[in-house]
């Protein structure tokens, strides 16, 4: 498989939500980005929208969760693998940083797990971007408004989200590209209709670093994207990993879908930075509940990189 990177620059506010409109953070899942592309194959008709599922249902297209970008550096989430660093019986104040740590820069990903990473340098992710509460006001009625407030973020010039297209023919890719640059124009995340989420479509350098990473085969790998194994996987992928689950739920966005809104049916999966010692294939499930008229797709499945040494 061949691999490709993209940045998204965007133009204003994002709202990248956890449960809540209150609630905002700077990065999304393969999730979200895969029914974004889904919502605009659908616009372009049948036939885009069903070769968008099967090249991803076949496997020939892979997405990775957005991760942060500052200027030139890249980051990736921290391997849910045990690193023994030498801050492990000493400085408290340095080993709450390695707790808390998210994103390691990919040029300093082998340092780290060799355990000789300064954790240090990762503050300057706080440069990131700015997070805001927005206060607005919705209607009810002819009389009564109720405010209601919003999160957003802000990212600072320079900076922006990356994600990785795992792509076994060249149609595929050239299908992506084709509904990234329709979804810019229409942005991605929550709250589109405020004008969040547009975004610059910028085609990244691959690190060299990431690219041996990537088509490694070592004894044990990352995942870069929320995943869920098949059930005929399960035991085996799990057996020996170490992950953190997330429930992924929300609602449908589509409106011939029922006659009133409904959520989708929860998906428990494995977060970006799952180690395991198996290559699982992962799927694309339906989340649709009973009463909806056609099937409702929830992306799971993992894009590897290699954690050895």
């Amino acid at each position: 498989m061949e691999y490709k990177v993209y940045k998204l620059i965007f133009q204003g506010a994002v709202h990248f939500g956890l449960r809540n409109l209150e609630d905002g953070e700077g990065t999304f899942c393969a999730d979200t980005l895969f029914s974004a592309l889904f919502q605009e194959a659908v616009k372009m008709g049948e036939e885009t929208r069903e070769r968008l599922l099967r090249y991803v249902k076949n496997g020939e297209l892979l997405f990775s969760d957005a991760f942060p970008f500052m200027r030139d550096v890249y980051y990736l989430p921290k391997p849910m693998k045990r690193v023994i660093t030498k801050e492990e019986h000493g400085d408290s104040v340095k080993k709450k940083k390695f707790k808390k740590l998210k994103y390691i820069p990919v040029e300093d990903f082998g340092i780290y797990l060799q355990g000789k990473f300064d954790v240090d340098k990762t503050e300057v992710i706080n440069e990131l971007g700015d997070f805001q509460m927005k206060v607005s006001a919705s209607v009810r009625g002819e009389e009564k408004t109720v405010p209601y407030r919003v999160g957003s973020y802000f990212f600072r010039e320079g900076n922006g989200l990356y994600f990785i297209v795992g792509y076994r023919m060249t149609e595929g890719l050239e299908l992506v590209e084709s509904l990234l640059e329709s979804l810019a124009l229409v942005g991605i995340g929550g709250k589109r209709t405020s004008g969040m989420g547009k975004f610059r479509l910028d085609f990244g350098k691959m690190p060299e670093e990431l690219q041996k990473r990537l088509k490694g085969e070592g004894g044990t790998y990352m995942t870069l994207s929320l995943s869920l194994p098949r059930e005929d996987e399960l035991s085996e992928a799990l057996d020996g990993a170490e992950y953190l689950l997330s429930k992924r739920s929300g609602f449908v966005d589509s409106v011939g879908y029922a006659d009133k809104q409904q959520r989708k049916r929860d998906l428990y999966v494995l977060r970006a930075g799952a180690c395991t010692k198996m290559k699982f294939q992962g799927d694309v499930y339906n989340v649709a509940g009973e009463n909806g008229t056609h099937p409702v797709y929830r992306y799971a499945k993992p894009m590897f990189l290699e954690v050895e040494v």
